[in-house]
């Protein structure tokens, strides 16, 4: 039975990251990286800006992740957001705003950043992504047990990026409507579908890519798994996530 899954942020407060999905205090969402989900007024954002010294999150990501986080100030650099519940096929939809880019340091700062919705989440080492990257591609990706495969990719922004001059080609401070698919196909293969809106609102496909096993050899991920939002080195909001597919639990 088909089911609809919509989170409009209406309930203003803070998702705190947990340590598994069973001790997150939401009963829809789990934070599994990024520190703090703020939520207020219809949008939710991570965390903005730097930390102050006292925050715990700034204390924690100090020590486990300070590299990529820039002493543990900015653990927004590596947000993750997953759903509770596990989906078979789906559609996820939500709209997304990038406020500010974090121009850290670290070596993990690269081309392939930006904004991605995950799908048929396992684990953290097992799962699809696709969305657009700061190069000005969108892309679509396996990951299968910790090694990432490119299964598709297609330039969308133009420009020319560059690590320190031109960092990021993705459009700033103004909203952007996402939406993956992901769907099992007749003998087993899996099909991921990628679109965005335009200026004008309307929604288009921009790539399509399908899993038949010949990424590496991996076999689809055919198991329901969670959903979820993934950024990197930046500051984002988001609004109006949709959920539309075959929920599992």
């Amino acid at each position: 039975m088909s089911s609809d899954f919509i989170f409009s942020f209406n309930a203003p407060g803070a998702l705190e990251e947990a340590p598994s999905a069973s001790e997150s205090s939401s009963p829809y969402w789990f934070l599994d990286s990024g520190g703090r989900l703020l939520i207020e007024e219809g949008i939710g954002e991570t965390v903005h800006g730097e930390l102050p010294e006292s925050d715990r999150w700034r204390e924690a990501y100090a020590l486990s992740s300070a590299l990529d986080t820039d002493g543990g100030r900015h653990p927004q650099n590596l947000f993750r957001l997953i759903t509770r519940s596990r989906w078979s096929d789906a559609t996820t939809t939500v709209a997304v705003r990038i406020d500010a880019d974090n121009l850290s340091a670290s070596p993990n700062r690269n081309e392939s950043n930006g904004l991605h919705l995950m799908s048929r989440y396992q684990d953290s080492d097992t799962l699809y992504y696709a969305g657009i990257r700061v190069d000005g591609l969108a892309a679509i990706k396996k990951k299968y047990r910790g090694v990432y495969y490119t299964m598709a990719e297609v330039r969308l922004f133009p420009g020319t990026y560059a690590r320190a001059t031109s960092p990021t080609l993705l459009p700033q401070g103004e909203w952007l409507g996402m939406r993956v698919e992901t769907r099992d196909l007749p003998g087993g293969s899996v099909r991921l579908t990628l679109s965005l809106t335009g200026a004008d609102g309307l929604w288009r496909p921009v790539l399509t890519a399908v899993d038949d096993g010949r990424y590496g050899g991996t076999p689809p991920i055919t198991e329901p798994g969670a959903l979820g939002i993934r950024t990197d080195f930046m500051d984002v909001s988001f609004k109006d996530i949709r959920i539309t597919g075959l929920k599992v639990r």
